[in-house]
């Protein structure tokens, strides 16, 4: 693995390749099932196909017909191989923990057929990245005031791809794994768990390989398929290079109704415009990634349609082979595995939300970066609209494994509510929506965007009405009054005290001259009253 995350391809040579091929002939090839016979459980007494692959008796060893069931040697030859492969899987560090994460790489590369998949890509391929990488992010300078993000690019093959991100989908996966393996444990009835004892060890590496087989058959139909390194809403590799699979290209230019140099330069523009984001915006990952646990903590697993087979089945039914085998060939049509459920739907929603605003937001800055320059980018990018929307089949898988899909439902609504916005406030005011969650729109946004609008610009002209230097010089002001008021109160105060006391002391002179008039009266009153008696 190099610095930039996706290096160079492994060892590829001819040992490998046999290596390869004897697993595909020892162990499944990512059927989705716990025992590897596919959805259906009964499906290699019939000939469907099993284990090995589409043989019917799976590996090498299969010798029944198609549509006839074969013989209990090939059976007995299968089950052999799967439990070789198997063996060879639970003993390998990988397989602890709640997925084997060996077999399902094991599986992974079973599915990867063709030397696209397998063989480094040419040194001609990586300088045509390089190239198309350096061109675009000059045009996305005008489309987006978030710097470029990319620190290196490369061309890359499936078989890197999934060495590359492997650690970061066993952070995904795991909690996912957790739950539905504790789902899978409580789902057993009381007698039966009370009696597993220390062989609940063994039933919890049986989940492990049951989720491990599912996970690496969905990682090879995406490794089959991914175009580039950003390809499903979040950096799958660590690292910041611009990744691009150009073994795709051929493939993908005949879905987008383009040639193969435009197909390479759209890309190039997708994933330099997903860098800048994801190295910009450092909170976005984790916020995903937070998504997906919360939502995993709600997951449950629904076994109705295993139950409701097992009340068609009738004793009696043992005594007529005729009832039997159409019972059989009844279940042999019904995919009886279970499914996952969740009561935190909340989360589901929140996540499929962020993935939306993150893949809206890629192709309006996509589309405004190449505007004119590429003729064709309006048609391939509805084009790519489409294949993102119906052509997954990998996510698909994914959704029946463990019920959550990195998919963005309500990309082409989140492009439409980030198109408007721009026109409202302008790129740079757009782009500053994502310096925290709290500003991010909400699922209903998508829907009805002209609230979520409304409140930029009306917190846009709070800011247009704010003068901090006016402010600043207003408080400086009602800072220097607050100082000097004190003393102009203490002067009037000291001149109310003052003529209190001027109006004391003349009431006290008043006093004075009253007590003194009052004496002389008294004086007066005394002669006249002495001069009478006389």
């Amino acid at each position: 693995m190099s610095n930039f995350g996706f290096g160079s391809n492994g060892p590829d040579d001819e040992s490998d390749d046999d290596g390869r091929r004897r697993d595909d002939d020892n162990g499944n090839s990512g059927n989705n099932d716990p025992f590897g016979f596919g959805a259906n459980p009964f499906g290699f007494l019939f000939g469907a196909p099993g284990a090995g692959g589409a043989n019917g008796a799976g590996g090498n060893g299969g010798n029944g017909a198609a549509g006839q069931g074969p013989g209990l040697g090939d059976i007995l030859g299968q089950f052999g191989n799967m439990l070789a492969g198997f063996g060879r899987d639970m003993n390998s560090p990988d397989a602890q923990g709640p997925v084997n994460y060996a077999l399902a790489e094991r599986i992974a590369r079973q599915q990867l057929t063709g030397d696209a998949a397998r063989k480094q890509p040419a040194s001609k391929d990586s300088q045509a990245v390089a190239e198309s990488v350096r061109l675009v992010e000059l045009w996305l300078d005008e489309a987006t005031v978030l710097p470029a993000g990319a620190t290196g690019s490369v061309a890359f093959t499936g078989s890197q791809w999934l060495d590359e991100t492997l650690p970061r989908w066993k952070r995904v996966i795991n909690p996912l794994a957790e739950k539905l393996g504790a789902a899978s444990m409580d789902g057993l009835p009381e007698e039966i768990r009370s009696q597993l004892g220390p062989m609940s060890g063994i039933f919890s590496q049986i989940n492990g390989m049951n989720f491990g087989m599912q996970l690496g058959r969905t990682l090879g139909q995406l490794a089959g398929t991914v175009a580039m390194s950003t390809q499903w809403g979040i950096p799958l590799a660590e690292g910041s290079v611009a990744a691009v699979n150009t073994s795709q290209l051929d493939d993908l230019s005949k879905k987008l109704g383009a040639e193969r140099r435009e197909t390479l330069i759209y890309l190039a523009t997708r994933e330099a415009a997903h860098l800048r984001l994801f190295q910009h915006v450092p909170w976005l990952v984790e916020r995903v990634i937070l998504d997906v646990e919360e939502f995993a903590t709600g997951l449950s697993l629904d076994n109705s349609a295993m139950e409701e087979a097992s009340q068609q089945f009738n004793p009696e039914m043992l005594g007529d082979p005729q009832k039997m085998q159409e019972m059989m060939s009844q279940l042999q049509d019904s995919d009886l595995s279970p499914t996952v459920v969740s009561s935190t739907d909340h989360a589901r929603i929140r996540l499929e939300t962020s993935l939306s605003l993150i893949e809206g937001w890629v192709d309006l800055v996509v589309g405004e970066a190449m505007g004119d320059r590429l003729p064709v980018a309006a048609s391939i990018g509805a084009a790519w609209s489409v294949h993102r929307d119906k052509d997954q089949p990998g996510m698909d898988a994914m959704v029946k494994a463990v019920g959550i899909s990195l998919s963005a439902p309500k990309a082409s609504e989140a492009a439409e509510l980030w198109r408007r916005l721009t026109v409202a406030v302008g790129i740079e005011r757009r782009d500053q929506v994502w310096n925290h969650p709290d500003f991010l729109p909400v699922d209903s946004d998508l829907d009805s965007p002209a609230e979520f609008i409304d409140s930029i610009l009306a917190s846009e002209e709070e800011v247009d009405g704010f003068d901090p230097i006016g402010e600043i010089e207003k408080l400086e002001r009602e800072l220097n009054e607050g100082f000097d008021a004190p003393a102009e109160d203490d002067t009037a105060d000291s001149a109310d005290d003052s003529a209190v006391e001027d109006a004391s002391d003349a009431s006290d002179a008043a006093d004075t001259e009253d007590d003194g008039n009052s004496d002389n009266d008294d004086n007066n009153d005394d002669n006249g009253a002495s001069d009478s008696d006389k």
